[in-house]
């Protein structure tokens, strides 16, 4: 069960990379400075993906051992 939730909320940021993506999509040419905003959560959002799932396997990793 909770390596199902962990992969889900892997994916949600993937989701919150791609809707900010398209907000700054939308906010170039009226709002650069939101825009950039957005590009940095989109930037975050890709980075805490990759994190959360190597953290995800070292820990599967981890209890395949024990």
């Amino acid at each position: 069960m909770h390596k199902t939730i962990y992969k889900l909320f892997e994916y949600v940021y993937l989701v919150m990379a791609a809707f900010s993506i398209y907000l700054v999509w939308q906010n170039w040419a009226d709002n650069r400075n939101r825009a950039y905003l957005f590009g940095f959560f989109a930037v975050v959002a890709i980075f805490m993906f990759f994190f959360k799932r190597n953290f995800r396997r070292k820990m599967e990793e981890r209890n395949k051992n024990h």
